[in-house]
């Protein structure tokens, strides 16, 4: 009986240990600007559903890119195109209700990364560049960059 709870003292450390989130750097640049306006940012992530993320997106992922002038946000879910109005102070964000064009697909990829985002409401920027859109302090969809949008 000792040595199983001595295994356990040993493992189950070991195994938060192994689940530790990734670090996340300041949310703003050495020139005080966003470090994610102009850039296209593709899902590579989602927390949440059952079905694995190949599954959920098999042939497009979704993106999204958000415009400072505006404090608008848009993209594509990975059926349907959408945008819409989003806040920030400091590093919280909140989102405002999106407006999606009406194209039909199969799966459930779409539905699960629009109802993600409605429940994000902070950010930051992993040590690796990634975008973490966050719920509380927890990450729940994870972008990375894959371009520089043009002006």
């Amino acid at each position: 009986m000792n040595r199983k709870i001595f295994l356990l003292m040993i493992v189950v450390p070991a195994f938060f240990a192994g689940c530790s989130s990734q670090k996340t750097t300041d949310v703003k640049t050495s020139n005080g600007s966003i470090p994610f306006y102009d850039t296209t940012w593709e899902l590579e992530y989602i927390s949440g559903p059952r079905i694995a993320f190949e599954g959920l997106y098999p042939e497009t992922k979704p993106y999204i890119t958000f415009t400072e002038a505006e404090n608008k946000f848009g993209g594509n879910n990975s059926c349907n195109v959408y945008s819409g109005a989003f806040t920030l102070k400091g590093n919280t964000i909140h989102f405002g209700d999106a407006i999606t064009t009406m194209r039909w697909c199969e799966g459930d990829g779409e539905k699960a990364f629009m109802n993600m985002l409605g429940k994000v409401n902070k950010y930051a920027i992993d040590s690796y560049g990634k975008l973490l859109l966050l719920t509380d302090d927890i990450p729940m969809l994870r972008f990375k960059k894959i371009a520089k949008t043009q002006h």
